[in-house]
């Protein structure tokens, strides 16, 4: 016969302050959860009923220069100041904006995202923000104290996109980067992330699919092109047995069903036939994210779908990867993109630039000062 000692108060006192502890932490979780979708949701439905959730719009560089609202904060670009500035004023943390004066994607977020006065309360009560310009020539002083033009340190922080949005915490650690243009329940999404510290519990790409599996919606199935190569998914570089493969550039669609930005991309940028003719130029394959499909990556790793995509913490769908003929990714497209981007992008790849410019925005800078030379009389 076994005897279970007698209970103890200690015990029993333990015993309550441990029911205790994780049912308050349980509530915690569920009420930050709750908050989540309830503004994700609000978001959402706002931005689709005045912009289309922003997912579609001319991507044409601007006529007119871009102005920066007047709340951004005024920087020397000393990035350690300009953080100490912003722990001083109260804040969690600080938002580098990596923009161009004629970018369109820039413009949206600034005008739909940043154009609900409930974000930018919202933004402005725990973060500052400051401005680089891919293309400025004004000295920036990194935190180990390096300098460079805002145009080197853009090539050096890997700006590929333009907005990219870097998010550093009290430490000077980056918690979050946004590369390219994001509708505004993501972006939302990203300011709660980053100001309530959730990095420290999980990464975005899980918090955000929580609140996103309530309000997704779209096409019950993932959109097909005839340019994509059926199964079995074997994308390994690294043999030269697959030297007829290799000869083109690779690119993974990475998409899901029930997604609407998915949606319109193939509706839209993706049913041109310019773009169209562009991608038979590359091996192509399409990645269902939500099954189990087997896939051999373009390193040689053999894994699945769902959980390659875990792996590569993608964010956003569809997301774009390109990889070299070693099995190295070139590029990721993570965000809304639209006809003259996409262009630039497949010209950027096809053309194999990527092996004398090591982005996509040092690489663009050049192409378009040929252009504007080229025009001179």
């Amino acid at each position: 016969m076994i005897i279970t000692p007698p209970e103890t108060a200690i015990s029993r006192k333990d015993k309550l302050i441990t029911q205790v502890d994780m049912t308050l932490t349980t509530r915690a979780f569920l009420s930050g959860l709750i908050l989540l979708i309830s503004l994700l949701s609000t978001a959402g439905t706002r931005a689709a009923n005045t912009h289309e959730d922003a997912l579609e719009f001319d991507d044409f560089p601007l006529s007119e220069a871009l102005s920066l609202p007047d709340w951004f904060s005024l920087s020397f670009l000393d990035l350690k100041e300009s953080l100490n500035e912003a722990i001083d004023d109260g804040k969690k943390g600080m938002i580098i904006y990596f923009g161009r004066k004629d970018c369109a994607y820039c413009k949206t977020l600034l005008e739909v995202n940043w154009g609900d006065p409930a974000i930018v309360r919202y933004t402005r009560q725990h973060f500052n923000v400051i401005a680089v310009d891919v293309t400025g020539a004004r000295t920036v002083t990194d935190f180990d104290g390096k300098t460079m033009s805002e145009r080197e340190y853009s090539a050096y922080r890997k700006t590929n996109f333009t907005p990219t949005l870097v998010f550093y915490n009290a430490k000077g650690q980056v918690t979050l980067k946004l590369s390219g243009y994001r509708p505004v329940y993501q972006f939302r999404a990203a300011l709660e992330y980053a100001a309530d510290a959730h990095y420290n519990r999980e990464p975005f790409r899980k918090y955000l699919a929580r609140a996103e599996a309530s309000l997704s919606f779209g096409s019950e199935e993932i959109n097909e092109k005839d340019f994509f190569s059926p199964p079995p998914y074997n994308l390994d570089r690294t043999h030269t047995r697959l030297a007829k493969i290799k000869s083109k550039p690779l690119v993974v669609f990475f998409e899901h069903p029930r997604c609407h930005a998915c949606d319109v991309f193939h509706g839209g940028t993706l049913s041109h036939s310019e773009i169209l003719s562009q991608f038979d130029r590359l091996a192509a394959v399409q990645l269902n994210t939500l099954q189990d499909t087997p896939v051999i990556t373009p390193k040689g790793k053999r894994t699945t779908a769902r959980e390659w995509a875990n792996e590569l913490n993608l964010t956003f769908a569809p997301a774009l990867l390109f990889f070299d003929d070693n099995g190295n990714e070139i590029l990721r497209v993570e965000s809304v993109i639209q006809l003259y981007r996409l262009k630039n992008v497949l010209r950027y790849i096809i053309g194999e630039k990527y092996r004398e410019f090591p982005t996509f925005q040092s690489w663009l800078h050049h192409y378009r000062s040929q252009l504007k030379s080229s025009r001179k009389p």
